[in-house]
């Protein structure tokens, strides 16, 4: 990369991560966004992302109106110029939240070869610790640098989180790399970067998902102790976050059972890891087992309520994985749509971008409205937290419900001012 040359950015991989990397990065660099799906590049370069991310598409359509993002199914032209190829591939898991590691490398390594020495090979997509130092060993006659920075997409909120990240972790063999990615990055965080080896970055993505999902577990596990003992676990809540050693930002809230594959898949890596070699990970392995226990938590409570599911209608409001979005896959209120189904109960729903249900939800009544959802229904469960639905007025959505109407809301998300006449339950509160 010649002095005072710009950075030339190519974006490997055009979903999620890939479309909020190239619409974020073309407010500042020439940037190229390759994938090998035509139809999704029609789509882009329409200025449409092939799914939704709040200001996603407006961002897409001024970087191709500024003449500083485009996109390309052409991987030659496209990498003969690149200073950085940006693997962005959302890694796919499996139903057992095995990551699929092999169809990503088959795709980034059917690019290397049109790259020139010296090109960094900047890996954020979600992949196995070691990946960067196997990539350098296969590809050594290329001369190539491969460096880690862990994505941090936070759905619903990407492009807010990818322009002010609070720090960006970067995995880098040597200086000159470094030097390269500090042109990258300084628009983002400059002196927020935390720089280490590839490894140690590699492994950062693994530990704080598997971190994340400790505390979640954790949580709820006190919380379904304090559902039988008479304690109210967002009392306890208070308790843990007000001792120092662990602190007010604590992801220690009890509610939801985490879902979707985001922290599963880590947690699932770093058991294959322990395996491998020959180590112990017990506390590790328990986490899927005690989120799986939990996520029947809003059917524990029908079940304990009523007696005859068969015999009452319920709404679930959110259908979503989680708000900011339009995916549907791994969704647990999907799931409990399917189970609330299979016992018998007349099932409604609404979600504010869903429009049209998925072939395994054809037996729900798909509602237009929160009015039209809550009418005469026996009970009630917030299943994602979307703005719509807990901003909503309760108070005028309580004069359309039936009377005696139970509310399920795991998360504790709505006004309680509101609700101060129905019988209104969260995850660690008894149920009677």
């Amino acid at each position: 990369m010649g002095a005072g040359t710009e950075v030339k950015v190519v974006v490997l991989g055009l979903w999620h991560l890939g479309c909020v990397t190239a619409a974020c990065c073309a407010e500042h660099f020439d940037v190229i966004g390759l994938d090998f799906d035509a139809e999704i590049l029609a789509q882009l370069r329409d200025g449409k992302a092939p799914l939704f991310e709040p200001g996603l598409d407006a961002l897409i359509q001024h970087g191709l109106e500024s003449g500083r993002l485009s996109f390309t199914t052409e991987k030659r032209d496209a990498l003969q110029n690149a200073d950085i190829l940006w693997v962005c591939f959302d890694t796919p898991v499996d139903e057992d939240d095995v990551a699929d590691v092999a169809s990503v490398l088959a795709k980034v390594e059917r690019c290397l070869p049109e790259l020139r020495p010296e090109t960094v090979v900047l890996i954020s997509s979600q992949m196995p610790v070691g990946t960067c130092a196997r990539l350098e060993k296969k590809f050594a006659d290329r001369k190539l640098s491969f460096a880690c920075s862990p994505e941090n997409l936070r759905l619903g909120k990407s492009l807010e989180i990818f322009r002010r990240p609070d720090r960006i972790v970067a995995g880098v063999r040597d200086q000159a790399t470094r030097v390269t990615l500090e042109k990258l990055f300084s628009p983002f965080a400059d002196d927020r970067v935390i720089w280490m080896s590839p490894e140690s970055a590699e492994m950062t993505k693994h530990a704080i998902n598997a971190f994340l999902a400790l505390s979640v577990t954790f949580a709820n596990e006190i919380a379904r102790l304090c559902e039988v003992s008479g304690a109210n676990a967002r009392e306890v809540e208070q308790g843990l976050r007000s001792e120092s050693r662990i602190g007010p930002k604590a992801y220690i809230r009890p509610g939801s059972a985490f879902a979707g594959g985001t922290l599963a898949r880590d947690v699932v890596t770093l058991t294959k890891i322990a395996g491998e070699h020959g180590q112990e990970a017990v506390l590790i392995k328990a986490i899927l087992r005690s989120n799986e226990g939990h996520k029947d938590w809003a059917m524990r409570s029908l079940e304990t309520l009523f007696p005859n599911l068969g015999q009452i209608k319920v709404a679930v409001l959110g259908l979503t994985y989680k708000p900011g979005t339009d995916t549907l896959r791994r969704s647990s209120s999907v799931e409990l749509c399917s189970a609330l189904l299979m016992r018998g109960c007349v099932v409604y729903c609404f979600d504010p971008v869903i429009k049209v249900l998925p072939p395994q939800l054809a037996g729900v009544r798909l509602c237009q409205s929160l009015a039209d959802a809550l009418r005469q229904v026996d009970a009630i469960v917030i299943a994602t937290e979307w703005p719509q639905i807990r901003d909503a007025n309760w108070t005028e959505l309580m004069k359309v419900a039936k009377d005696g109407v139970i509310i399920l809301d795991a998360n504790l998300n709505l006004p309680a001012e509101s609700l101060s006449s129905v019988r209104y339950f969260a995850v660690g509160i008894p149920v009677p």
